[in-house]
């Protein structure tokens, strides 16, 4: 493992979803699944998410939209937070779930709007 991409990773991955989350995450992995969490922290959080491309808001957009399409409701909940972290609004993230809602159908903007207001009941927001 390279130590500096996963500390930047690290860094990365904690700013978006929350030092409490990661923490958690990293204090659950056992032998068998630490790899993964070393490989999700280096290649997605530091590999693919500070690239210069794309902001991070720009990235959480993304994300929310594939992840409702791919009906992955634990990993658009994460993503939701992270979205409201990298400054992603309600009023945003309204117009992201009715285009969700257009192209991916309406039980998954149904669920978008669900998951998303657990969040934003959770975060205060």
């Amino acid at each position: 493992m390279d130590q500096e991409k996963f500390d930047k990773g690290l860094e990365t991955r904690k700013a978006v979803l929350g030092d409490e989350y990661v923490e958690k995450s990293l204090g659950k992995a056992t032998d068998f699944t630490m790899a993964f969490q070393e490989y999700v922290t280096t290649y997605c959080w530091n590999d693919c998410w500070n690239r210069e491309g794309l902001d991070r808001k720009t990235r959480s957009i993304i994300n929310l939209s594939m992840l409702s399409a791919l009906n992955r409701p634990n990993e658009f909940k994460v993503h939701c937070r992270g979205a409201v972290n990298n400054g992603v609004t309600k009023d945003e993230m309204r117009e992201i779930f009715l285009q969700i809602g257009t192209y991916c159908g309406v039980p998954a903007a149904l669920e978008a709007f669900k998951i998303a207001q657990e969040v934003f009941d959770e975060m205060g927001v």
